[in-house]
């Protein structure tokens, strides 16, 4: 049986994944679904660099602004909405595209993840959010030490959020299972963008100056005053509690760095060069002959 087509449009941050998605969805009859951890919240606009209105250019967006950011929104969640919104395009006609450069959530959808249904505990979570990441990190090699090899082979053991939910699904059954994949429904392009580092961070330069000229500030101050914690800002990666903006750079350039250390595991990516002044149309050739 013949499989249905998604489109995957990921990389770095600052490399345009936006921009490229939109036409591609105008040129394949498609619409978008977000694969961004930090653009599912509302209020983290500027600093998620979550795309407006305009720039959609009358394309549908999916998975924006789905979840409160005093609440977990878990890679579980994300892949259950996620995979309704595809059938949902697919059963209208048109062509899924995945766009984002949260790695976990593109991996949930596009291998086929089955996740262990553990439900939050909130007292052991707060026990252990006080609890430094090396400290994470030795207890969970302690209790389960495959899983802690695991997080550490993809360069993770800094990820207090995905240590934290590693013990609690250890604490909840025994040990982290063995990840378990079903067979994919579709058949799913992936296009990958990427630069050389030197013009990545200018490029990463350019948006942090934007996003401070936007309001920035602003919007870190309105989520506090809505009871945003520092704490929970820079578990969404923010390090904005006196944020700068060579801060804000030089931590947007380490997760840029983190995202390609992920996306680099995954062989099925078709990589191409932003840098290249006819980019668009060699990804557009490369989906044509696709479809």
């Amino acid at each position: 049986m013949k499989k249905d087509k998604v489109i995957v449009i990921l990389g770095q941050t600052a490399t345009g994944k936006s921009n490229l998605a939109i036409r591609i969805a105008k040129k394949f009859n498609g619409e978008i679904i977000s694969a961004d951890s930090r653009q599912v919240y509302t209020g983290l606009d500027i600093g998620s660099g979550k795309i407006t209105k305009k720039e959609m250019r009358g394309i549908p967006h999916y998975l924006l602004n789905v979840a409160s950011p005093k609440k977990k929104f878990t890679v579980a969640l994300y892949k259950k909405l996620a995979e309704e919104k595809i059938q949902e395009i697919i059963t209208r006609g048109k062509i899924p595209i995945i766009c984002g450069g949260t790695g976990f959530y593109i991996d949930a959808i596009t291998k086929g993840i089955i996740f262990p249904e553990v439900p939050p505990n909130k007292k052991l979570r707060k026990i252990l959010e006080e609890k430094s990441e090396e400290e994470l990190f030795k207890i969970l090699t302690k209790i389960d030490r495959n899983r802690a090899n695991n997080i550490k082979e993809k360069n993770e053991q800094k990820n207090k959020v995905r240590l934290i939910r590693a013990i609690e699904i250890v604490k909840a059954i025994g040990k982290v299972p063995k990840i378990k994949k079903r067979p994919l429904p579709y058949q799913f392009i992936k296009i990958g963008l990427f630069t050389q580092d030197i013009f990545l961070k200018e490029k990463i330069e350019k948006r942090v100056k934007k996003m401070f000229k936007a309001g920035l500030l602003k919007e870190i101050k309105t989520l506090k005053n809505k009871g945003i914690s520092g704490k929970r800002l820079r578990e969404f990666g923010f390090e904005y509690d006196n944020p700068t903006e060579e801060k804000v750079i030089f931590e947007t350039f380490k997760y840029a760095k983190r995202q390609m250390t992920w996306f680099k595991r995954d062989k099925d990516i078709v990589w191409f060069d932003i840098s290249r002044k006819n980019l668009e149309k060699e990804v557009l050739s490369k989906l044509q002959k696709d479809f």
